[in-house]
């Protein structure tokens, strides 16, 4: 089980949450504290195996007094028909749906110039159509007649995401998306918010970089603030705050969990070079090339 969780013991009793994604990493933590504290989860992923896995641990921390109960069902979230099924599965054993975490997600390292048109549309359905196929669904099947809430979770892409621009971009869209829910579905009694990890680093992120794994995070850590890298449960209060009744009146917004990483630098390196066109000739030009050398053409 998670780290114990800072809010009240049973805020979420009796509540109902799909998790995407939700039997490993950043999902896990967050399955892990809602089921602390009194929700019912199904998680959902589309390696079954993995999911029963995680259910049966996490099952086996769940006080007996609690109400709370954790199902695996698998479900590729690029595919609109498994979606489906996978919200009629969870209205038809537990009633309702209060919560949707759209946290399924993945993508790989590569520059744009050797990314191919498949592996971009990979990462695009998966990390923007994926949570908007889940969105839709549970707004149409349960939310727009009860209300609800959901959570997104997206990255740290605001300066760009050079390495993964595939799920920069897709990113970049569900920030967008969570904002145009917002205010569709206000009326109807929904709340919408994203949470934007910096580099968190899990058992399963090492699993998925493969060899790179070891070499990317520990890159990472000079552009933290907090000179360290973030773990799951560092996530996963800031979800269970934006589901709580702490919340009530926050729609629309993206929480950065990064120690400050958003307003820190980058961990792509620009070589020096004089590719760029000379700077156009003027009373500044001499003080320019004072400072930066006769070599450059900035």
């Amino acid at each position: 089980m998670a780290a114990s969780s800072v809010f009240k013991a049973g805020l979420f009793n009796h509540k109902v949450a799909i998790v995407t994604g939700g039997g490993t990493g950043i999902g896990k933590a967050i399955t892990s504290e809602l089921l602390q504290l009194g929700c019912s989860v199904v998680i959902s992923s589309r390696k079954l195996e993995r999911l029963q896995a995680a259910a049966q641990e996490l099952s086996q921390k769940i006080p007996a007094s609690s109400p709370a109960k954790v199902t695996p069902i698998a479900c590729n979230i690029r595919n609109e028909e498994e979606v489906k099924n996978l919200v009629g599965s969870v209205l038809k054993s537990h009633g309702k749906i209060d919560f949707l975490v759209n946290n399924g997600g993945g993508q790989f390292t590569s520059p744009v110039a050797n990314m191919t048109v498949k592996g971009w549309k990979a990462v695009i359905d998966t990390n923007l159509t994926g949570t908007f196929i889940c969105s839709k669904e549970v707004y149409s099947a349960w939310m727009k007649d009860h209300g609800g809430v959901i959570v997104n979770i997206i990255a740290d892409m605001w300066k760009g995401f050079p390495g993964m621009a595939h799920t920069g971009a897709a990113r970049a869209a569900v920030d967008n998306l969570t904002k145009s829910l917002a205010i569709e579905w206000a009326a109807d009694g929904v709340r919408v918010n994203s949470v934007a990890p910096g580099t968190i680093i899990s058992k399963t992120a090492m699993e998925n970089y493969k060899d790179f794994g070891p070499t990317l995070f520990k890159m990472s850590i000079p552009f933290s603030p907090a000179k360290r890298l973030g773990v799951p449960e560092e996530i996963s209060p800031a979800v269970c705050f934006l589901l709580s009744p702490a919340a009530s009146y926050i729609s629309g917004e993206t929480l950065k969990v990064d120690a400050g990483q958003s307003l820190y630098h980058s961990m792509w390196e620009i070589p020096d070079h004089s590719s760029w066109p000379e700077a156009p000739e003027g009373e500044n030009t001499d003080t320019l090339r004072e400072i930066m050398g006769p070599k450059s053409k900035l």
